[in-house]
């Protein structure tokens, strides 16, 4: 098995609408996981993004409303990204996510990849009370969080909606944010699982990139498992390896 199929696997980002939410690498491991696919893929978002990487292996669609489908549909090529155009200068708006979900049955794509809130580019963090912006069908939700942030101070530098994640994990700002309490983040209706319903759900603990890290990370996956039974594995990664999967944590009966 390649390190893409193995990536592919166990994000169980095959087919049907896989949405990212969390921080520390959602659009990172979407894009790698749209250009590993080999199939029919498109890659979107629900919320603002910035423009993709120019070395992105994508067809790039930019168009707003009903332009956006018919535009979709005339464009040739097995992997597509688009989003809406917007005024704010240096990213894009959000595709609705009613909208998506249409483009996705109508042009028969084998996969569609969503980037479903945003992190301002933040280690960690929790949903607000809009957040996230999930796909009614949605198939897998990956729930992502650097590993840099555990065991560091929960303030600003590497946190988004600071006030959610004390609310969920039951740190106060400025206090380490423990394995534990990142496992809570994780197994939380209230945090990373929050309006995942009866999607598949994956934990991601990006950003594994030493052995310290990996420490960290491990004590993380095992309490997320032990704490919630929605779902049966945790992922440790670095996704900016060319074998992105470092290790992955199964429940244990």
């Amino acid at each position: 098995m390649t390190a893409a199929e193995r990536l592919l696997d166990a994000l169980h980002a095959r087919t049907g609408l896989v949405c990212a939410v969390g921080a520390g690498g959602k659009k990172t491991t979407l894009y790698r996981l749209a250009a590993s696919h080999p199939g029919r893929v498109a890659l979107t978002s629900t919320v603002f993004i910035p423009p993709f990487p120019k070395n992105l292996p994508m067809l790039v669609i930019r168009d707003n409303g009903d332009r956006l489908l018919e535009s979709l549909g005339q464009a040739v090529g097995r992997r597509i990204a688009y989003t809406q155009q917007s005024c704010k200068r240096g990213r894009f708006e959000g595709v609705p996510t009613n909208v998506v979900q249409d483009i996705h049955e109508k042009l028969g794509f084998d996969v569609t990849f969503v980037k479903a809130d945003g992190a301002r580019n933040r280690l960690i963090k929790a949903p607000a009370e809009e957040e996230p912006q999930l796909l009614d069908k949605v198939t897998t939700v990956i729930m992502v969080v650097s590993a840099r942030a555990i065991n560091r101070p929960l303030d600003e530098r590497i946190a988004h909606r600071i006030e959610q994640i004390e609310h969920v994990t039951g740190v106060e700002r400025g206090g380490l944010l423990t394995p534990s309490h990142v496992a809570r983040l994780f197994a939380s209706e209230k945090g990373l699982l929050k309006d995942s319903g009866n999607a598949h759900v994956v934990p991601l603990i990006n950003m594994v990139d030493d052995e310290k890290a990996r420490g960290l990370a491990l004590e993380t996956a095992q309490e997320a498992l032990r704490t919630s039974k929605r779902f049966d594995r945790v992922i440790l990664a670095s996704m900016r390896h060319p074998d992105p999967i470092v290790e992955i944590v199964q429940r244990t009966p």
